[in-house]
């Protein structure tokens, strides 16, 4: 079954930290691009972080220094580690395949207000 499954969302105080986790089935994961992708309310959806399946990582920068994107190919996971949380952070978070297939998770809702 073609699938990616994200969790790890939630509500947090600005500041606090996060991590989301996208564990994909269904699909030769090693070989796929894993991205971030977040929509916030009114607003189009926007890259967030990309990793490549050698490992070379990409952010945007309005998250660049406090957002940490990994993976784990073995549990064909990917990571995104959230610190530093701001309430324009606040978001329906998305986690996408790129490679022979595109594929898109259900999102996760990130909330960051005190």
């Amino acid at each position: 079954q073609l699938q990616l499954v994200e969790s790890g969302g939630g509500l947090v105080q600005p500041g606090g930290s996060l991590r989301l986790s996208c564990a994909a089935s269904g699909i030769n994961f090693s070989i796929y691009l894993m991205g971030w992708y977040r929509r916030a309310p009114g607003k189009q959806r926007e890259l967030v972080a990309t990793i490549r399946p050698g490992g070379s990582t990409n952010y945007a920068d309005s998250v660049k220094g406090r957002f940490t994107i990994s993976r784990d190919n073995a549990k064909n996971t990917v990571y995104l580690q959230m610190n530093s949380l701001k309430p324009e952070d606040t978001a329906v978070y998305y986690c996408n395949a790129d490679g022979p297939r595109s594929l898109w998770g259900q999102g996760t809702q990130v909330t960051v207000s005190s």
